[in-house]
């Protein structure tokens, strides 16, 4: 590894979190304008185009290892990246929501072969104490790239359902960057995917990843909601959705540039933090409503996800040193995923039990949230 290329090489591993986290989400404004073209179709069909590409990243995180085996990081990035902006962007070119779909499994492959590397290259290339500041870094992109994204659909929607899928052709960012600055290593080995290291990886890091499947359950729950929520109420304007939830991500921004220094300032107290604000975030929306719980609440849920990724995620990096991009990284991406898949079909079977009740995502969220207050006690960090 040459010196003078960290400094890029870093930009263009945080380039890659830009995409991430939000990649089936990144639509979200613009489900209600979606679900009015697709009126034939059920909700589930439409809230699908959300958590749809969650499936199919869980699936090639278990095949992740392998593939990191035989080829090198950059030529599984670009395939990655490919997948990502070309399925992206050609899902507004489709007539039908089965086709759709289709195109939005193939952001999932990309993304399953993205996610893990965007933060295990950052531990297999640099040294433990830059690590806690750069998975901070990689979270504030996470949701930095949520922002432009967020703002951008919910502006392309007001054109055409159709534009909104263009704020997939941010993957050309880091087509460029990952070309130019990016090595060909290849991060794992033929011994890496076998039985004995992944069933040790999994009880080293259990609670690390059970809690990032209930994290991301309680925060997929909000932009799969969030806008046809607010519309049934009528308390907010429609159009304010899109920067409503924009500024979410930009508190999920600071949030993750703050990481660092609470980690320093209350050390391993602080995987309670994101527990606690996802608790009373979703009570607040629960509970309180209009304009002030509203806003008070999407702050304190962007909060939450901010700190939250990077703590689960530098923790669980922590255990297992170089080789997290090959071990523990595709189980978090894997847990993460996964619970963006699971929680629109959490949400149906909950609605048939409590029917009419308009909030009741924000229910389900905040039981959700409690339960992650209990599973950060058995985490380790």
């Amino acid at each position: 590894m040459k010196e003078i290329k960290l400094k890029p090489l870093a930009a263009s591993i945080l380039s890659l979190s830009l995409l991430t986290v939000m990649a089936g989400a990144a639509v979200a404004p613009a489900l209600e304008v979606i679900r009015e073209y697709f009126s034939d179709a059920g909700t589930m069909a439409v809230q699908l185009i959300v958590s749809m590409p969650a499936l199919f990243i869980v699936i090639t995180n278990l095949f992740f290892s392998r593939l990191a085996s035989r080829f090198g990081s950059k030529t599984l990035v670009m395939l990655g990246l490919v997948l990502y902006t070309v399925g992206g962007c050609c899902a507004g070119l489709c007539s039908s929501i089965a086709a759709v779909l289709v195109l939005r499994a193939l952001v999932g492959v990309g993304v399953g072969i993205i996610m893990p590397l965007s933060t295990g290259l950052l531990t297999y290339y640099f040294p433990p104490e830059k690590r806690e500041g750069l998975m901070g870094l990689s979270s504030a992109a996470n949701q930095l790239g949520g922002v432009v994204a967020t703002l951008l659909a919910g502006v392309l929607s007001g054109i055409s359902w159709r534009m909104s899928f263009l704020v997939y052709i941010m993957g050309l960012i880091s087509i460029v960057l990952c070309l130019v600055f990016m090595p060909n290593d290849r991060i794992g080995s033929p011994q890496q995917p076998g039985k004995t290291g992944s069933s040790g990886v999994w009880r080293r890091n259990f609670w690390h990843i059970a809690a990032m499947f209930l994290l991301m359950t309680a925060f997929f729950i909000y932009p799969a909601n969030f806008a046809i929520v607010t519309a049934a109420e009528g308390a907010i304007p429609m159009s304010l959705c899109a920067p409503i939830m924009a500024g979410l991500d930009l508190v999920a921004f600071a949030g993750g540039l703050a990481f660092v220094h609470i980690k320093r300032g209350i050390g391993r107290y602080t995987r309670f933090v994101a527990p606690a604000a996802f608790l009373c975030g979703y009570c607040l929306l629960a509970f309180v409503g209009g304009w002030v719980g509203t806003l008070a609440g999407c702050a304190l849920v962007g909060f939450a996800n901010g700190v939250g990724v990077p703590c689960i995620i530098s923790a669980a990096s922590a255990n297992e040193g170089r080789d997290a991009a090959t071990t523990v990284m595709p189980m978090i991406s894997a847990s993460l995923y996964l619970a963006q898949f699971v929680s629109p079909f959490l949400l149906s079977l909950v609605s048939g039990i409590v029917p009419d009740a308009l909030r009741l995502p924000y229910y389900l969220a905040a039981a959700v949230s409690a339960l992650l207050l209990v599973c950060s006690a058995f985490e380790n960090n």
